[in-house]
């Protein structure tokens, strides 16, 4: 939409790009595609994964150069996640385009409000590319943050699943002033056509773009929501083999026939199976996965269909596979992922994941009037 409607607007501007390697149009990266159109980009501004994707989750980015174009490379997830003034210096207009999963603890969110944040003090405006949020417009999910919990997976106080696109996100950052803004953003929002709010992932018909290495299919995607809570225990979510968030377990984990045919019973959707896994490096993806060349035992988890409630389901998986795991632990990251204390009674079995009240209505009735699509 920004080339078919808008490439003439940005005549004359120096571009900076914030992206990563899910903003593409076919197989071309958009960085490739606006200096192939001439558009005048000066820099680059890199998240977590990298401009072009080429780190594992929560490593490092550093200040670089990009191979391809010569261009400076500015890390937003290394010593400073928020641009400084000096990174802003040599553009007029920012381009924010990152494909986001739905989901709080994805950290593109906090980074898209830093950017916001820094490019209000310097008088920058920004533009975001918008692209369909994969779990759809209307499914909303998970704890409500709270404040204690705030953190950059952790940025705002919404839901775990909050059914916004990055473009509605950016409307609602500056509506709520979610970030400490000098002056009110500028901020443009370029919107999708034929996207609706009932559509998830497989009904855009567009190829999937891994968002992070460890979710390369929407499969993995689409369950991350309830399985990314092994991330705060020391139990296996699946990195270090083919189908992270899909694979789950431990060394310790024991599960019985019959709780495995109790986990099938959940929904006729998906599909639960004993496995015995050995995570591996995998460098990129998974360097140092838990349990690394340990043999761990635990399930597969296999999609049929999306017809379900990912956070409660995977919630569900998240109390039985831990209670069968003598010695496994959480800590204190799992609260910075569910936003809240109420994960300890699901531990502790005193709720139902599947019958949880996660109390939404004050959000989706905050949220409307930052709605896009319909």
């Amino acid at each position: 939409m920004l080339i078919e409607n808008h490439l003439d607007e940005l005549d004359g501007k120096r571009v900076g790009l914030v992206m990563n390697p899910t903003a593409r149009i076919g197989e071309t990266h958009m960085l490739d595609t606006l200096m192939t159109l001439g558009v005048n980009v000066e820099a680059l501004y890199a998240p977590e994964h990298g401009f072009r994707g080429e780190a594992g989750a929560g490593e490092i980015i550093e200040d670089g150069v990009d191979q391809q174009t010569g261009l400076p490379v500015y890390s937003l997830y290394g010593a400073s996640r928020k641009p400084t003034a000096e990174m802003l210096e040599a553009v007029d207009l920012l381009l924010f385009d990152m494909q986001d999963v739905g989901a709080r603890f994805y950290t593109y969110i906090a980074t898209l409000g830093l950017v916001m944040e820094a490019a209000s003090e310097s008088g920058i405006p920004v533009w975001v590319l918008d692209r369909p949020n994969p779990l759809g417009g209307n499914y909303v999910s998970g704890w409500m943050l709270d404040e204690e919990f705030e953190s950059f997976v952790g940025p705002y106080p919404i839901p775990a699943i909050h059914g916004l696109t990055m473009g509605e996100m950016a409307r609602m950052i500056a509506g709520e002033q979610w970030m400490n803004f000098d002056s009110d953003p500028e901020l443009r929002v370029i919107q999708m056509k034929g996207w609706t709010r009932d559509m998830i992932w497989p009904d855009t018909g567009l190829e999937w773009v891994a968002p992070s290495p460890n979710l390369a299919t929407f499969e993995q995607a689409f369950l991350y929501p309830g399985t990314v809570y092994f991330e705060g225990t020391t139990l296996s979510e699946g990195r270090g083999t083919d189908q992270p968030f899909l694979v789950l377990g431990g060394p310790e984990t024991s599960l019985s026939e019959e709780k495995i045919h109790e986990l099938n019973q959940l929904t006729d959707q998906l599909e639960v199976r004993p496995l015995s896994f050995t995570p591996r490096s995998i460098p990129g993806v998974a360097p140092t996965p838990k349990h690394l060349d340990t043999e761990s035992y635990g399930v597969q988890i296999t999609l049929h269909g999306y017809e379900f409630d990912p956070v409660r389901v995977g919630l569900k998986l998240f109390q039985e596979i831990l209670n069968a795991s003598p010695g496994a632990e959480t800590n204190d990251f799992l609260y910075n992922l569910a936003g809240s204390r109420e994960i300890d009674r699901i531990i502790s079995g005193e709720v139902n994941p599947l019958e949880v009240n996660f109390g939404l209505e004050s959000f989706l009735e905050e949220r409307r009037e930052y709605l896009i699509y319909e």
